[in-house]
């Protein structure tokens, strides 16, 4: 079965029963544990996009395309993924509870999940589609990460990627001190392509829809990378 006939059947028992979605996304958590993974990733980011769409009141075109960006979907899915993302929106259920139960793929306590960085990076790349991070969206994905135990400094190093922050946008996006030594960059940018590689991604639960994120997430860090050695590098 795949993921889109997956959430087919999960948009199914949400429409049909009084507990909403947050409970019919209990059925993602039995299985397959592969296809669990997969599944739960793409739920998240159906729902809690649903969701921050709600928390700014505007769904704009711009995030429309987005979402379809990250989301190839197969023409004769679409409809069932647009009924489970307007069923996420209207659930009076909050973020809250979603955020939570994707936490729980990466076990108690774990923090800063791989995984839930990928959930986090698709809902930015949603968000700024319309040119402008706005403040209700901040405060959403912010809200977001402290329920997925994204540590504060590596939020801010995620963030980076996707908004402007100055002249510090490259240091932050690397996650390393400014004026280090060029030999030290060097070292933390080839720890960071090889562990967001778009193979390790698709190792770890994200389905192969949604390698966008990949490879947005390695061009900041090349682009990152390139800025530091220009400035860096000896002659």
């Amino acid at each position: 079965m795949s993921i889109w006939q997956f959430v087919k059947r999960l948009t199914v028992s949400a429409a049909s029963g009084a507990s909403g979605m947050v409970e019919a996304v209990r059925t993602v958590f039995s299985g397959d544990p592969e296809l669990r993974r997969r599944v739960a990733f793409s739920v998240a980011m159906i729902a809690l996009s649903a969701k921050m769409a709600k928390a700014d009141g505007i769904v704009t075109q711009d995030e429309v395309r987005a979402f379809h960006q990250i989301f190839e979907i197969p023409a004769v899915e679409r409809r069932n993924v647009a009924r489970l993302y307007d069923l996420a929106r209207q659930d009076v259920a909050g973020f809250e509870s979603y955020a939570e139960r994707m936490a729980g793929l990466c076990g108690s306590g774990k923090a800063n999940c791989a995984m839930l960085e990928d959930i986090l990076d698709g809902l930015f790349h949603i968000a700024k589609a319309d040119g402008l991070l706005h403040e209700r969206e901040g405060r959403f994905l912010h809200r977001v990460a402290e329920i997925f135990r994204i540590e504060e400094n590596h939020y801010q190093s995620i963030l980076a990627r996707h908004a402007n922050l100055g002249e510090a946008d490259p240091w932050l996006i690397l996650g390393i001190e400014r004026g280090i030594p060029f030999d030290e960059v060097k070292k933390r940018y080839r720890t960071l392509v090889a562990a967001n590689h778009p193979d390790k991604l698709l190792a770890r639960g994200l389905p192969e829809e949604f390698i966008k994120i990949a490879t947005t997430r390695i061009a900041a860090i090349n682009t990152a990378y390139e800025m530091i050695e220009r400035g860096l590098k000896p002659a």
